[in-house]
């Protein structure tokens, strides 16, 4: 094999000064036995016989028989991918940018479709929080529901585009409810709103992942921890809220 190998070598050798057009000085008359010598050998002999050559690459020998086939496969496949990637240069395939700005526009539509609005942030002279109304709602925040009342706090997967102490309207409202009526919607209660305050944004408790395949010596273990938000409920529109007083006998 390294008899194959060095004649691999050497017709590369040819190729290379064909292609820069140089005659060849080998002489080639006279007859060279290459059995019995080593790849050491047969470089020496070509350096000698060729002199100073100005290659653009240079082969590794190895005692793997596949190598040779094997980098003439990668050659191949590296030349393939610099063909694939240059194609899509042209025609003009891009990479989305993850950390894209958001349009007004957009954030607005985002946040109706999650189930609320953003007011703005909240301030001193605003009076929002009441007393406790004999009132509940069931919201849609995202794909869950909560039953809320004045003065509850939930919390919900992490909101965007809100930060601490803004003012919400919870919009998708599906149920209302009072001592005196209840008002189903379908799906949603036209004309009723659920307003609310962010608190904080927090981390979930972490919960561990552990994978496990018997007799692969395979274990996986993960942590994960889901953002959260915490909204306050100030009020709850859309519904008669009386409050019936007891009279002294």
């Amino acid at each position: 094999m390294a008899h194959r190998r060095c004649l691999h070598v050497l017709s590369r050798h040819a190729a290379a000064l064909l292609s820069l057009k140089t005659p060849p000085t080998l002489p080639f008359s006279t007859s060279i036995s290459l059995k019995g010598l080593t790849p050491f050998q047969h470089r020496s002999l070509i350096s000698s016989t060729l002199g100073p050559t100005n290659w653009s690459h240079y082969r590794h020998f190895s005692s793997n028989k596949n190598d040779d086939e094997g980098e003439d496969v990668d050659e191949d496949e590296d030349e393939e991918t610099a063909d694939e990637s240059y194609e899509g240069e042209e025609i003009g395939d891009t990479v989305p940018d993850l950390g894209r700005e958001y349009t007004l526009e957009e954030k607005e539509a985002e946040a109706a479709e999650i189930g609320y609005k953003v007011l703005g942030p909240l301030r001193k002279s605003d009076r929002v929080f009441k007393k406790y109304e004999p009132a509940f709602a069931v919201v849609q925040i995202g794909s869950h529901q909560f039953k809320v009342s004045n003065g509850d706090s939930i919390f919900t997967e992490r909101l965007k585009f809100c930060e601490v102490n803004d003012k919400l309207i919870l919009n998708k409202v599906l149920l209302l409810g009072s001592q005196h009526q209840t008002i189903i919607g379908r799906p949603m209660v036209p004309d009723a709103a659920v307003h609310a305050v962010v608190e904080e944004h927090a981390l979930d408790a972490k919960v561990i992942i552990f994978k496990k395949k018997r007799r692969k010596n395979y274990r996986r273990t993960k942590g994960h921890r889901q953002e959260l938000t915490k909204l306050r409920i100030v009020d709850i529109q859309g519904i008669e809220k009386r409050v019936e007083v007891a009279t002294a006998a």
